[in-house]
């Protein structure tokens, strides 16, 4: 058993993990479905009644059930991998360390979460807790502004050889290059 947990703690090599994905990808289409994160909260808001509200919300969500179990299985996965399956032994590239020293996130070479980032102390700093607001909008806006979330657009869209997934992807490679190399310098 403690050897399945040493080869499951352990980074999957791309010609593991990608036709892994693949295959998932591969099976959803052959069943008539698509895979995207975002969609989940369209369903949700639809379970609660969100549809007496707006017309966006009035659609056949029980179709969609299926996909709340990516939901439910990303936050049971990602529970185990932290608690179970982390490996300490991976270490952060050097100059990421000192990057992220510099922007006074000094516990960046002893966890993957930092705990200037990542913990209840962190959350309840005013100042945190509305970059997250203010962020979490901005992404629920972008992804609903392009039709779908990164996954949506970059595992379903591309596969599906969508030409507007392919626009979506570039669109979100270069948000997330100018917020890190331009946006989070001045945040931080």
């Amino acid at each position: 058993m403690e050897q399945f947990i040493n080869f499951i703690s352990q980074p999957w090599p791309w010609y593991v993990a990608g036709p892994l994905i693949a295959l998932t990808m591969f099976i959803l289409l052959f069943v008539g479905k698509q895979f995207g994160m975002s969609s989940n909260l369209r369903t949700a808001c639809a379970i609660g009644g969100a549809g007496k509200m707006s017309d966006f919300f009035q659609f056949n969500w029980k179709a969609q059930r299926w996909n709340l179990l990516v939901v439910l299985g990303s936050a049971i996965g990602g529970y185990l991998a932290s608690e179970f399956l982390a490996n300490p032994g991976i270490a952060i590239d050097e100059d990421v360390v000192k990057t992220l020293k510099n922007y006074n996130i000094n516990s960046s070479d002893t966890s993957y979460l930092p705990d200037e980032l990542f913990s209840w102390s962190a959350l309840a700093n005013p100042r945190n807790l509305f970059i997250l607001i203010a962020g979490g909008l901005m992404v629920g806006f972008g992804a609903r502004y392009a039709g779908g979330c990164t996954s949506g657009h970059a595992i379903s869209g591309l596969s599906n050889l969508q030409l507007a997934s392919l626009i979506a992807v570039i669109g979100f490679f270069i948000g997330g290059l100018i917020m890190i190399h331009l946006l989070y310098p001045i945040i931080f």
